[in-house]
């Protein structure tokens, strides 16, 4: 192959500088969103509450559960209930007096792990008592990751893909080297990825890779699935490579449709709703990268042998069958996972993806220029036409793999349709006293404009039917003083406040007026969590 111009090292330069820059990022750029925490982060309560609870922008698994004490004691929780995107967690017994620190880890449906901390007090806040510190970013593990999952797409689209190609076209003793070095690489980062996901799942550092419940751990998300039908795709591609005639082809277009399977069967895109339609793009968009990707170094090599013809007639006859359901299916995923366009430069996906289309553009230049000027003449053996596709194709592939790596830190970047869902999902507290408690929930739980549904009943779950009800918020911190709002009931046995305007996300101290009788007025008061 030639050599490439510096330019494109500078390309290289900046995927490195933006892959630095999104490793070392921290836990905001998790695919789930803790939604709320009970008791609040950063609450006094009065008395020792029965359950913790966590609820998130999706449904997650948990990984790690405990209680700080006080006395900086650690308690595991190992028993907790999930109710769709809620955990919930009892309490242990005997919590007295003091700061608590409420810390967790879990996995989200896509297999990306997340993790944080709760801190609330009971009664009075410990004397020092503060904050627990940010979990620190393990780059070497994110590091790991990173490069896994680069080698992972190098083994299935170059290898796999290769593999495919070859058995269909023919290809030279180098194109089979080629292809079976980048199956075994695969075969090396597949089982690897296993592990680095383990140790970011217990948050655990790169020398913990040993451990057994580091690999059982990242085996039991979704990239487990992920793994084994990875690794069936490369065994079925080197077996292909190992064959010859029908019996090759039949075990390359196998693997060709296991790495569009195992690419769907795990990931933010295929976690996107509906699943109906956006795991089998991620099928179709994984199987055309395979072919694209895999074709272009076998078919380097065959425009300079007595096959060019041959090689050149077979890609050209197969890419459209590719390619189309390529661009569309990624297109149509591109659609679901940035909702509005704003969200592709305010976004770290959105970054990301910008990164991408600005090297998808010179990458279908080239194809487009290479089928409408290159390929005629250098199926006819023209040798200047040979000579400047074989420049174009080294081009090609090296564009792809710098794709391969910037597609590769989606896998620290959550989809803006994720951050849209838990901006959207609401704020809720539940207040319990002697006299009365109440459920508020102001949806969405963001600043902004907001409505706020309020149920009331007796101390002891019993109906109650209030004369009135008035919503009192204010935020101190941020130097707004008491916002009150008289509540309507709209017959549905709940009290609905419309049109109520929060200006700043932040601790709001909510406190509701029950209006029992002329003469009883019961008087609920908490701390409510406004996003941003």
């Amino acid at each position: 192959m030639v050599t490439i111009a510096t330019g494109w090292t500078r390309v290289l330069l900046t995927v490195l500088v933006l892959v630095s820059g999104l490793l070392a990022a921290g836990e905001a750029l998790a695919h789930a969103s803790l939604i709320r925490a009970s008791p609040v982060d950063g609450s006094v309560v009065a008395t020792a509450p029965p359950a913790f609870s966590l609820t998130f922008s999706e449904p997650t698994s948990p990984l790690s559960l405990k209680l700080v004490r006080p006395d900086g004691s650690t308690v595991a929780l190992d028993r907790f209930t999930l109710r769709d995107a809620t955990v919930e967690i009892p309490a242990p017994a005997g919590l007295g007096d003091g700061t608590y620190v409420l810390s967790w880890r879990v996995v989200s449906e896509d297999g990306h792990p997340i993790g944080g901390s709760a801190v609330f007090s009971i009664g009075a806040p410990s004397a020092g008592g503060s904050k627990a510190a940010l979990e620190a970013i393990d780059v070497p593990v994110r590091g790991a990751i990173w490069l896994g999952k680069l080698v992972t797409y190098a083994g299935l689209f170059l290898g796999v893909g290769g593999a495919f190609f070859v058995s269909l076209a023919g290809g030279e003793a180098r194109s089979r080297r080629f292809c079976a070095g980048w199956i075994l690489a695969g075969f090396v980062a597949v089982p690897l990825s296993l592990g680095f996901q383990g140790l970011d799942a217990l948050g655990l550092p790169i020398g913990s890779i040993l451990q057994p419940v580091v690999w059982k751990t990242g085996f039991g998300t979704s990239l487990g699935t992920l793994a084994c039908l990875a690794l069936a795709a490369l065994i079925a591609a080197f077996a292909a490579l190992s064959t010859g005639g029908v019996v090759a082809r039949l075990l390359s277009i196998v693997a060709l449709a296991l790495t569009g399977v195992a690419l769907a069967s795990s990931g933010h895109a295929s976690a996107a709703y509906p699943g109906w339609l956006t795991r089998p793009a991620v099928f179709l968009h994984g199987v055309g990268i395979a072919f694209w990707a895999g074709a272009l170094f076998p078919l380097g090599l065959a425009l300079a042998s007595p096959e060019a013809a041959q090689a050149l007639r077979r890609f050209s006859k197969l890419a459209p069958w590719f390619v189309l359901p390529l661009v569309g299916a990624g297109l149509l995923l591109a659609l679901v996972q940035v909702r509005v366009p704003e969200a592709l430069w305010t976004t770290n996906y959105g970054l990301v993806l910008l990164a991408k289309l600005a090297l998808l553009i010179p990458l279908f230049g080239l194809a487009l220029f290479n089928r409408l000027r290159l390929t005629e003449p250098a199926g006819k053996g023209d040798a200047w036409a040979i000579a400047h596709l074989r420049r174009s194709i080294a081009a090609e592939l090296l564009l792809v793999v710098v794709i391969f790596a910037v597609a590769a830190l989606w896998r620290f970047t959550p989809p803006p349709r994720a951050l849209a869902g838990a901006a959207a999902a609401p704020a809720a507290i539940h207040i319990h006293a002697a006299q009365a408690m109440a459920d508020l929930e102001i949806a969405p739980g963001r600043a902004g404009v907001a409505s706020a549904t309020i149920s009331v009943m007796t101390g002891d779950f019993g109906p109650l039917d209030a004369q009135s009800v008035t919503l009192v918020l204010s935020n101190p911190d941020a130097g707004i003083e008491a916002i009150r709002r008289e509540a309507k009931k709209p017959g549905d046995g709940t009290w609905r406040i419309d049109d109520l305007t929060l200006p700043v996300a932040g601790r709001w101290h909510a406190r509701i007026d029950i209006l029992v009788s002329d003469f009883e007025l019961v008087k609920l008061e908490d701390v409510i969590e406004i996003r941003p």
